[in-house]
């Protein structure tokens, strides 16, 4: 009886050690990694991480719906990163006997969840509640600086054509995005639309009539005279209050869209563009 309990525990003790190999296959999560100190244990990442400067350094594995399992494998992690779409990649770990961390993008309070969450299971459970509270912190000071502010009805955009209204795609009532938008100080013309987006046909936008269009270009990092010309792009809308009173402000930089730890700084650019 000794002996079992005695193998038990040292099982036990194993599987919750800090892995020392993580692959992460989503880029909110690598950034995530890096901000709460398990940076040194990222062994690889997908083909769309950028940020941290780090990970340029970094061997590529695919991404979400490609993920090069054999590479995976080759380089024996002991940890990898999920979304929680790919679930035959999940399959696939399983069998090798490959334990995985299973992410899906939701609210504004999953980001500093899962860092708390990441923090326990790589080790640095410390290093993760200072930045988790740091961000929520910093998101309190923003909500309490808009307090008593009106609060504009507000198109979020987070993709079009460049140069057209083609293609718009806005942030619905449910995400991320929106809690930010809410954080920022603005009101979401679509908050009632039960989705994480939308496609805004120039008939919806017409009718929704927002106060602002916020754009968040972060896929194309525009230049400023770029952003000042994507911003023209509505003036065929003018009877749109956003347009007609010139309140469509086009942000652009990387990591814009991206849940992560840089997500209060995002929060304060939208703030400050909403005033």
């Amino acid at each position: 009886m000794t002996f079992v309990i005695l193998v038990v525990a040292l099982v036990v003790s194993l599987s919750a050690q800090a892995p020392r190999r993580v692959i992460s296959l989503v880029p909110a999560v690598t950034e995530m990694l890096f901000a709460i100190g398990a940076g040194s244990q990222v062994a690889a990442v997908s083909s769309y991480d950028q940020d941290p400067p780090e990970v340029k350094a970094l061997p590529r594995v695919g991404a979400l719906l490609d993920p090069d399992v054999e590479r995976i494998l080759s380089l024996r992690p002991d940890l990898v990163i999920t979304y929680g779409s790919q679930t035959d990649l999940q399959v696939q770990l399983a069998r090798a006997g490959i334990p995985f961390f299973d992410y899906r993008h939701a609210g504004l309070a999953t980001i500093t969840a899962t860092m708390r969450a990441l923090g326990a299971r790589t080790g640095h459970a410390r290093e993760a509640e200072a930045a988790a509270l740091g961000i929520e912190s910093r998101l309190a000071a923003i909500r309490a600086a808009n307090a008593g502010r009106p609060r504009p009805r507000t198109l979020l955009v987070f993709g079009r054509e460049r140069g057209t209204l083609r293609n718009v795609y806005a942030s619905g009532g449910r995400g991320f995005l929106h809690d930010m938008l809410e954080a920022a100080g603005g009101v979401n013309v679509f908050a009632d639309v039960d989705r994480e987006s939308v496609q805004a046909s120039t008939e919806l936008i017409l009718a929704r009539a927002p106060d602002v269009i916020l754009e968040m270009r972060s896929a194309d990092v525009l230049t400023t005279e770029e952003a000042t010309r994507e911003a023209a792009s509505w003036a065929s809308l003018a009877s749109v209050p956003a347009v007609r009173q010139t309140r469509v402000v086009v942000l652009t930089g990387r990591g814009l869209t991206v849940p992560g730890p840089r997500v209060a700084d995002v929060v304060q650019r939208m703030a400050d563009a909403l005033r």
